[in-house]
């Protein structure tokens, strides 16, 4: 299958995107740190089904770095579909990438026509005390040490533990780590967040709404899939057993199927 490569100059940045097949239009939104390739599972097996597309956010992969413009990943998004001629898209984003696709479908839901919610961050969520140091270690760790101190660190984090016990998963995560630019550990970040929050608007999304997570997850982030689901009636809940943050990558034929079986479900 062919796939179309590019860079959309938009919003002031470039953005490094990939598209293959035809049909309904499905984004893949990667996570914090990572880049397209996180999706290598699921892009040309999707791209059976309908037009794929994914691309690296701004500041990630093979895209423009942050200036010190306040910018917005949403308004991003909107200008890559924009620019690609895509008015409605199926939305499939795993942790951050979750969190701008929750975003995106709250300030256009027009051109949301679902959500797949993979170990998703929720904007305004409370994070325990736990998680919340655990984190702050990393941006520590840059401090002292700068970019391959806080690169270490956040590898070690336990986000991560289920995917490296997988040696395939492990090489192919740690190679898209190393590869970031680490730019978000030694700046300020002037990305602009959704106000509300998505965490106070949930019952605002009427699409149809997938939310998976692995089984082996910190708890916080099956706490936020469990939360979407109570507040969303719609909201058909997937936990993958014996894989923790990265789903898709530990249990990428699982993870595929669910998806799948989702959009089916839509067709019908």
């Amino acid at each position: 299958m062919d796939i179309e490569q590019g860079f959309a100059g938009v919003n002031g940045t470039r953005l490094y995107y990939e598209s293959a097949g035809s049909g309904e239009a499905l984004v893949f939104l990667h996570g914090f740190t990572l880049d397209t390739r996180m999706w290598d599972d699921q892009f040309l097996p999707l791209a059976q089904h309908c037009r794929a597309i994914r691309y690296d956010m701004r500041g990630f992969g093979q895209s423009a770095v942050p200036t010190k413009q306040a910018y917005s990943h949403v308004e991003d998004l909107r200008a890559l579909l924009d620019y690609l001629d895509i008015w409605q898209t199926h939305l499939v984003g795993l942790s951050k990438g979750g969190a701008v696709a929750l975003d995106f479908a709250l300030t256009y839901p027009q051109r949301a026509l679902s959500l797949t919610l993979i170990d998703t961050v929720l904007g305004g969520f409370p994070w325990s005390a736990a998680a919340s140091a655990r984190d702050g270690l990393v941006w520590q760790r840059a401090r002292e040490g700068g970019i391959p101190a806080a690169k270490e660190s956040w590898l070690a984090h336990p986000l991560f533990a289920s995917a490296l016990r997988q040696p395939a998963v492990a090489a192919r995560l740690t190679q898209i780590l190393n590869d970031y630019s680490g730019w978000h550990f030694i700046h300020d970040n002037p990305e602009q967040g959704l106000e509300p929050p998505a965490a106070q608007r949930l019952s605002e999304l009427g699409m149809p709404v997938l939310a998976m997570a692995g089984e082996q997850d910190i708890p916080d982030f099956l706490e936020i899939t469990e939360l979407i689901c109570r507040q969303l009636p719609q909201a058909r809940r997937v936990i993958l057993p014996g894989v923790g943050h990265m789903a898709n990558m530990e249990a990428p034929e699982a993870a595929t199927a669910a998806l799948l079986a989702f959009l089916d479900d839509l067709a019908d």
